[in-house]
Protein backbone atom coordinates (compact mmCIF):
# COMPACT_ATOMS: atom_id res chain seq x y z
CA UNK A 1 0.00 0.00 0.00
CA UNK A 2 0.64 3.49 -0.42
CA UNK A 3 1.81 5.50 2.67
CA UNK A 4 -0.30 8.35 3.25
CA UNK A 5 1.65 11.56 2.54
CA UNK A 6 1.48 15.11 3.10
CA UNK A 7 0.29 16.41 -0.61
CA UNK A 8 0.97 19.87 0.04
CA UNK A 9 4.04 19.40 1.50
CA UNK A 10 5.22 16.49 -1.01
CA UNK A 11 4.15 19.74 -3.67
CA UNK A 12 6.38 22.01 -2.43
CA UNK A 13 9.57 19.50 -2.40
CA UNK A 14 8.37 19.05 -6.12
CA UNK A 15 8.46 22.19 -7.29
CA UNK A 16 11.94 22.61 -6.21
CA UNK A 17 13.21 19.66 -7.74
CA UNK A 18 11.42 20.69 -10.86
CA UNK A 19 13.26 23.88 -10.83
CA UNK A 20 16.57 22.32 -9.83
CA UNK A 21 16.41 20.02 -12.49
CA UNK A 22 15.53 22.07 -15.02
CA UNK A 23 18.92 24.52 -14.83
CA UNK A 24 21.33 21.20 -15.06
CA UNK A 25 19.28 18.84 -17.34
CA UNK A 26 19.89 19.82 -21.28
CA UNK A 27 16.99 19.85 -23.37
CA UNK A 28 16.27 19.97 -27.21
CA UNK A 29 13.37 21.15 -29.32
CA UNK A 30 10.97 17.55 -29.88
CA UNK A 31 10.56 16.37 -32.91
CA UNK A 32 7.37 14.60 -35.22
CA UNK A 33 7.34 11.06 -34.66
CA UNK A 34 7.77 10.31 -38.78
CA UNK A 35 10.97 12.53 -38.04
CA UNK A 36 12.19 10.11 -35.75
CA UNK A 37 10.33 7.03 -35.52
CA UNK A 38 8.68 4.04 -38.27
CA UNK A 39 6.41 1.32 -37.38
CA UNK A 40 7.79 -1.64 -36.69
CA UNK A 41 4.29 -4.22 -35.99
CA UNK A 42 0.92 -3.83 -36.68
CA UNK A 43 0.99 0.23 -38.45
CA UNK A 44 -2.49 -0.12 -38.90
CA UNK A 45 -3.19 0.49 -34.90
CA UNK A 46 -0.78 3.32 -35.12
CA UNK A 47 -2.26 7.00 -35.52
CA UNK A 48 -0.08 10.22 -36.06
CA UNK A 49 -2.01 13.65 -36.17
CA UNK A 50 0.38 16.79 -35.40
CA UNK A 51 2.12 16.19 -32.68
CA UNK A 52 0.22 13.42 -31.08
CA UNK A 53 0.37 9.31 -32.20
CA UNK A 54 -1.81 7.06 -31.04
CA UNK A 55 -1.29 3.48 -30.09
CA UNK A 56 -4.32 1.02 -29.36
CA UNK A 57 -4.81 -2.30 -28.93
CA UNK A 58 -8.34 -4.48 -29.38
CA UNK A 59 -8.46 -8.40 -29.17
CA UNK A 60 -6.82 -9.25 -32.21
CA UNK A 61 -3.52 -7.44 -31.83
CA UNK A 62 -1.46 -4.43 -30.30
CA UNK A 63 1.57 -2.61 -31.97
CA UNK A 64 5.09 -1.01 -31.48
CA UNK A 65 7.59 1.53 -33.06
CA UNK A 66 11.38 1.60 -33.38
CA UNK A 67 13.71 4.73 -34.30
CA UNK A 68 15.21 4.70 -37.55
CA UNK A 69 18.60 5.67 -35.78
CA UNK A 70 20.65 4.06 -33.01
CA UNK A 71 22.36 5.46 -30.09
CA UNK A 72 24.92 5.14 -27.29
CA UNK A 73 24.40 7.91 -24.33
CA UNK A 74 22.77 10.64 -23.72
CA UNK A 75 19.26 11.19 -22.95
CA UNK A 76 15.82 10.21 -24.63
CA UNK A 77 12.26 11.77 -23.67
CA UNK A 78 8.60 11.33 -24.81
CA UNK A 79 5.48 13.02 -23.14
CA UNK A 80 2.83 9.85 -23.14
CA UNK A 81 -1.21 9.31 -21.78
CA UNK A 82 -1.80 6.62 -20.50
CA UNK A 83 -5.26 4.66 -21.57
CA UNK A 84 -7.88 5.60 -19.11
CA UNK A 85 -10.56 3.75 -17.24
CA UNK A 86 -9.66 -0.19 -16.86
CA UNK A 87 -6.66 -0.86 -18.21
CA UNK A 88 -6.10 -4.28 -16.36
CA UNK A 89 -3.87 -6.48 -18.16
CA UNK A 90 -2.41 -4.00 -20.86
CA UNK A 91 1.56 -3.11 -21.10
CA UNK A 92 2.71 0.35 -22.31
CA UNK A 93 6.41 0.47 -23.42
CA UNK A 94 8.59 2.89 -23.79
CA UNK A 95 12.26 1.35 -23.65
CA UNK A 96 16.06 1.55 -25.31
CA UNK A 97 17.23 -1.72 -26.57
CA UNK A 98 19.93 -3.35 -29.12
CA UNK A 99 19.55 -6.43 -31.01
CA UNK A 100 20.67 -9.78 -30.33
CA UNK A 101 20.23 -12.54 -27.62
CA UNK A 102 22.92 -10.68 -25.90
CA UNK A 103 21.29 -7.38 -25.80
CA UNK A 104 21.08 -4.69 -23.53
CA UNK A 105 18.09 -2.96 -22.99
CA UNK A 106 16.37 0.04 -20.52
CA UNK A 107 12.16 -0.67 -19.69
CA UNK A 108 9.80 2.04 -18.92
CA UNK A 109 6.55 -0.84 -18.44
CA UNK A 110 3.17 1.05 -17.37
CA UNK A 111 1.06 -2.05 -16.09
CA UNK A 112 -2.90 -1.86 -16.31
CA UNK A 113 -4.93 -1.21 -13.50
CA UNK A 114 -8.34 -1.76 -12.41
CA UNK A 115 -10.40 1.28 -12.42
CA UNK A 116 -9.92 3.20 -9.27
CA UNK A 117 -6.63 1.74 -8.49
CA UNK A 118 -3.21 3.19 -9.30
CA UNK A 119 -0.92 2.82 -12.17
CA UNK A 120 2.14 1.01 -11.64
CA UNK A 121 5.38 1.83 -13.32
CA UNK A 122 7.36 -0.83 -13.76
CA UNK A 123 12.00 -0.04 -14.66
CA UNK A 124 14.28 -2.81 -15.71
CA UNK A 125 17.23 -3.69 -17.12
CA UNK A 126 19.18 -6.33 -19.16
CA UNK A 127 22.39 -6.29 -19.66
CA UNK A 128 24.16 -8.88 -22.02
CA UNK A 129 20.71 -10.51 -22.30
CA UNK A 130 20.02 -10.83 -18.43
CA UNK A 131 17.23 -9.02 -16.79
CA UNK A 132 15.69 -9.70 -13.66
CA UNK A 133 16.23 -6.32 -12.19
CA UNK A 134 12.71 -4.88 -12.11
CA UNK A 135 11.72 -2.12 -9.66
CA UNK A 136 8.21 -0.91 -9.23
CA UNK A 137 6.81 2.72 -8.32
CA UNK A 138 3.51 4.54 -8.01
CA UNK A 139 3.46 8.39 -9.31
CA UNK A 140 2.46 10.99 -7.66
CA UNK A 141 -0.08 12.08 -10.33
CA UNK A 142 -2.67 10.65 -12.22
CA UNK A 143 -0.65 9.65 -15.88
CA UNK A 144 -4.04 9.17 -17.43
CA UNK A 145 -5.04 12.38 -16.97
CA UNK A 146 -2.83 14.19 -18.93
CA UNK A 147 0.73 13.38 -20.75
CA UNK A 148 4.21 13.44 -18.74
CA UNK A 149 7.69 13.63 -19.38
CA UNK A 150 9.47 10.06 -19.38
CA UNK A 151 13.30 9.70 -20.10
CA UNK A 152 16.40 7.83 -20.22
CA UNK A 153 19.58 9.88 -19.46
CA UNK A 154 22.53 7.26 -20.11
CA UNK A 155 26.14 8.19 -19.60
CA UNK A 156 29.39 5.96 -19.43
CA UNK A 157 28.93 6.24 -14.97
CA UNK A 158 25.37 5.95 -14.60
CA UNK A 159 21.88 5.65 -16.04
CA UNK A 160 18.56 7.61 -14.62
CA UNK A 161 14.96 6.81 -15.22
CA UNK A 162 13.27 9.92 -15.15
CA UNK A 163 9.59 11.08 -14.40
CA UNK A 164 8.97 14.94 -15.29
CA UNK A 165 13.04 15.73 -14.86
CA UNK A 166 12.56 13.79 -11.38
CA UNK A 167 14.57 10.90 -10.82
CA UNK A 168 12.80 7.67 -9.99
CA UNK A 169 15.77 5.27 -10.31
CA UNK A 170 19.39 4.79 -10.81
CA UNK A 171 21.85 2.47 -11.93
CA UNK A 172 25.26 3.35 -11.56
CA UNK A 173 28.58 1.64 -13.42
CA UNK A 174 30.02 -0.71 -10.72
CA UNK A 175 32.36 -2.64 -13.11
CA UNK A 176 34.84 -2.29 -10.91
CA UNK A 177 33.35 -4.53 -8.54
CA UNK A 178 32.47 -7.10 -10.98
CA UNK A 179 29.17 -5.85 -12.23
CA UNK A 180 28.36 -5.34 -16.07
CA UNK A 181 27.47 -2.20 -17.62
CA UNK A 182 25.96 -1.47 -21.22
CA UNK A 183 28.18 0.81 -23.01
CA UNK A 184 29.19 -0.90 -25.81
CA UNK A 185 26.22 -1.58 -27.43
CA UNK A 186 23.81 0.94 -29.85
CA UNK A 187 20.02 0.96 -28.85
CA UNK A 188 17.18 1.73 -30.76
CA UNK A 189 14.02 3.84 -28.94
CA UNK A 190 10.96 1.46 -28.77
CA UNK A 191 7.27 2.25 -28.04
CA UNK A 192 4.20 -0.87 -27.79
CA UNK A 193 0.91 -1.07 -26.25
CA UNK A 194 0.27 -4.70 -25.73
CA UNK A 195 -1.71 -7.65 -24.14
CA UNK A 196 -0.06 -9.01 -21.35
CA UNK A 197 -2.95 -10.29 -18.87
CA UNK A 198 -0.82 -13.33 -17.62
CA UNK A 199 0.99 -10.96 -15.55
CA UNK A 200 0.94 -7.58 -15.68
CA UNK A 201 -2.14 -6.47 -13.12
CA UNK A 202 -2.07 -8.19 -9.64
CA UNK A 203 0.23 -11.03 -10.76
CA UNK A 204 -2.35 -12.15 -14.15
CA UNK A 205 -5.26 -12.13 -11.51
CA UNK A 206 -7.40 -9.45 -13.24
CA UNK A 207 -7.75 -10.38 -16.79
CA UNK A 208 -8.19 -7.94 -19.72
CA UNK A 209 -11.92 -6.85 -20.21
CA UNK A 210 -11.75 -6.78 -24.15
CA UNK A 211 -15.25 -4.75 -23.80
CA UNK A 212 -13.62 -1.70 -22.91
CA UNK A 213 -11.22 -2.43 -26.11
CA UNK A 214 -10.04 -0.29 -28.07
CA UNK A 215 -7.44 0.75 -25.66
CA UNK A 216 -5.25 3.94 -26.33
CA UNK A 217 -2.26 5.37 -25.30
CA UNK A 218 -1.16 8.67 -26.75
CA UNK A 219 2.35 9.38 -27.35
CA UNK A 220 4.32 13.53 -28.39
CA UNK A 221 7.00 15.46 -27.98
CA UNK A 222 9.97 13.27 -28.80
CA UNK A 223 12.91 14.65 -27.21
CA UNK A 224 16.25 12.72 -28.61
CA UNK A 225 19.87 14.17 -27.81
CA UNK A 226 22.52 11.47 -27.71
CA UNK A 227 25.11 10.02 -29.69
CA UNK A 228 23.54 8.89 -32.80
CA UNK A 229 24.86 6.11 -36.07
CA UNK A 230 22.99 5.78 -38.88
CA UNK A 231 21.71 2.17 -39.86
CA UNK A 232 24.87 1.99 -42.51
CA UNK A 233 27.34 3.71 -40.42
CA UNK A 234 30.64 2.47 -40.46
CA UNK A 235 32.05 3.83 -37.08
CA UNK A 236 32.76 2.26 -34.37
CA UNK A 237 30.20 3.72 -31.49
CA UNK A 238 32.42 3.12 -28.86
CA UNK A 239 35.10 5.36 -30.40
CA UNK A 240 31.90 7.71 -31.67
CA UNK A 241 30.64 7.93 -28.74
CA UNK A 242 32.82 7.17 -25.49
CA UNK A 243 35.03 10.10 -25.18
CA UNK A 244 35.48 11.63 -22.75
CA UNK A 245 33.83 15.32 -22.80
CA UNK A 246 33.29 14.81 -25.90
CA UNK A 247 29.42 15.56 -25.41
CA UNK A 248 27.70 17.06 -22.39
CA UNK A 249 26.02 14.55 -21.28
CA UNK A 250 29.94 13.83 -20.00
CA UNK A 251 30.83 17.51 -18.73
CA UNK A 252 31.31 18.69 -15.31
CA UNK A 253 27.86 20.22 -15.26
CA UNK A 254 26.55 16.91 -15.63
CA UNK A 255 28.74 15.20 -12.34
CA UNK A 256 27.43 18.55 -9.92
CA UNK A 257 24.03 17.40 -9.76
CA UNK A 258 25.21 14.44 -7.23
CA UNK A 259 23.67 15.62 -4.64
CA UNK A 260 20.19 16.80 -6.00
CA UNK A 261 19.62 13.30 -7.83
CA UNK A 262 20.38 11.94 -4.43
CA UNK A 263 17.29 14.22 -2.67
CA UNK A 264 14.73 13.46 -5.39
CA UNK A 265 15.75 10.10 -5.31
CA UNK A 266 15.70 9.29 -1.55
CA UNK A 267 12.42 11.39 -2.23
CA UNK A 268 10.87 8.88 -4.64
CA UNK A 269 12.08 6.14 -2.68
CA UNK A 270 10.38 7.00 0.09
CA UNK A 271 7.12 7.89 -0.90
CA UNK A 272 6.73 5.95 -4.02
CA UNK A 273 8.89 2.49 -4.66
CA UNK A 274 6.91 -0.75 -3.99
CA UNK A 275 9.61 -3.26 -4.94
CA UNK A 276 12.64 -3.62 -5.55
CA UNK A 277 13.86 -6.91 -6.62
CA UNK A 278 17.27 -6.04 -4.68
CA UNK A 279 15.44 -6.92 -1.51
CA UNK A 280 13.64 -10.07 -2.79
CA UNK A 281 14.94 -12.12 -0.43
CA UNK A 282 12.56 -14.94 -1.84
CA UNK A 283 13.41 -14.42 -5.43
CA UNK A 284 17.17 -14.06 -5.25
CA UNK A 285 19.17 -16.49 -2.03
CA UNK A 286 22.26 -13.95 -2.49
CA UNK A 287 21.38 -10.44 -2.73
CA UNK A 288 22.55 -9.27 -6.34
CA UNK A 289 26.09 -7.80 -6.84
CA UNK A 290 25.31 -4.69 -8.38
CA UNK A 291 23.11 -4.23 -5.15
CA UNK A 292 25.75 -4.31 -2.71
CA UNK A 293 27.24 -1.09 -1.61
Amino acid sequence: MMKKKNWLSHFNILKILVINCALVMHSVNSAYFSQLFQPNWAPDHIATQGDQTALSLDFSTGCGFESKKKYLFGKASAQIKLIQGDSAGTVTAYYMSSEGSNHDELDFEFLGNASGEPYIVQTNLYINGTGNREQRHYLWFDPTMDFHTYSFFWNRRSILFLVDDIPIREFENKEKKGVPYPKEQVMGIHGSLWNADDWATQGGQVKTNWSNAPFVVKFQSFEIDACELLPDEKDDPVVKCGKSGQFWWDKPVVKQVNKQRRTQLKWVRDNFLVYDYCQDIERFSEVPMECKK
